[in-house]
């Protein structure tokens, strides 16, 4: 399939975008706002749900199909703050303590305002203590040190910061001269951006859909509700459009579409999925096919909400998932390529 570099680009120019936003689970408005602005400036109109995901029609006539992603990442609450001044957290979605040990972070509170601070150890320091490199990473053991001159709990509380405000990690957001795009929250910023470039690229190549599609944008994936309701009552068909996971014998790299034929939750749906593999032997993609041992997707959320839908998973390889992630171009290509090829 030839693809104009364009629409890569702006997948590309989407996703880092969409990484400077924060949006932990349940955390989400802000970027859900900025992606409904950007439809309505590509000439499509959206809508929400009562719980905050946002559905996008793109075209097509018949029985409906589903590409979903979702916008929510990992990140925090305050759980505590500590008669020194300092945070204890609750994590939002699943990651080790040691993947955010040192780094910088927002605490947004209720009334609007952010403020900035580092997640330390509480033994951060190797010339005071010899338990550093030892000490447990876990709830208990790591901390927010806020910006500001804050030494007790009421000094906190004055800011109008309070237990419940949410916390987000730094994206620390990076595209670099050789195509890989470094960030945390590639999950699944990677795939939101990839979903605006398949809708550009129909809106302007005035792309003829074998069927009705829907693109979906849920909220609460991480924390595994994201799918499990706001989906149209004509879908009888729904494929995640999230991360490739990398690892241990997995044949994903970050060059390439993956294509999952089971996660945690179990096999995908065999004809979609065979499809898919079809496409992409036919369209000459760098892609693989993989079995996902620690996974859940929204596609697997609207199944266990009961509805009756076929359903499958592709995304861009997505190097140290839940961490600070890399991917690259050709990733975000051959996964752009593929889906234009299924709607087609």
């Amino acid at each position: 399939m030839n693809l104009d570099k364009k629409y890569t680009d702006y997948a590309i120019e989407q996703i880092v975008k969409l990484c400077q936003i924060p949006s932990p689970s349940g955390f989400t408005q802000s970027i859900i706002q900025t992606l409904f602005e950007e439809f309505d400036a590509l000439g499509y109109k959206g809508s929400f749900s009562n719980k905050g995901s946002l559905l996008v029609e793109i075209g097509g006539q018949g029985k409906g199909l589903i590409l979903a992603a979702h916008v929510d990442t990992l990140g925090a609450m305050i759980r505590s703050i500590k008669s020194n001044g300092r945070l204890r957290l609750t994590k939002i979605g699943g990651y080790p303590e040691n993947t955010i040990e040192g780094e910088n972070c927002l605490v947004h509170t209720r009334q609007g305002a952010s403020y900035s601070g580092t997640i330390q150890l509480l033994h951060p320091s190797v010339h005071v203590y010899e338990d550093v490199a030892t000490m447990q990473r876990n709830e208990s053991n790591i901390e927010v040190i806020l910006d500001e001159k804050v030494v007790k709990e009421s000094e906190v509380l004055d800011l109008g910061i309070q237990v419940g405000d949410f916390i987000s990690f730094d994206a620390r957001t990076r595209y670099t001269p050789s195509g890989f795009i470094k960030s945390r929250h590639l999950d699944d910023k990677a795939s939101v951006g990839i979903l605006l470039a398949l809708a550009r690229y129909i809106k302007e190549e005035q792309v003829a859909l074998g069927r009705r599609v829907y693109l979906l944008f849920t909220s609460y994936e991480e924390v595994g509700h994201g799918g499990s309701s706001g989906l149209p009552s004509d879908a009888v068909e729904i494929i995640s459009v999230d991360m490739g996971a990398i690892g241990d014998d997995l044949k994903t790299d970050e060059y390439k579409v993956s294509i999952c034929a089971k996660d945690s939750g179990g096999p995908y749906d065999y004809e979609v999925t065979s499809q898919l593999i079809s496409l992409a032997k036919q369209e000459k993609l760098n892609y693989a096919v993989d079995i996902y041992p620690r996974y859940g997707s929204d596609a697997g959320a609207s199944l266990r909400a009961g509805y009756d839908l076929r359903h499958g998973l592709i995304g861009p390889g997505i190097f140290a998932s839940h961490g600070y992630e890399r991917t690259h171009r050709e990733g975000i290509d051959n996964t752009l390529k593929l889906l234009l090829a299924y709607l087609q």
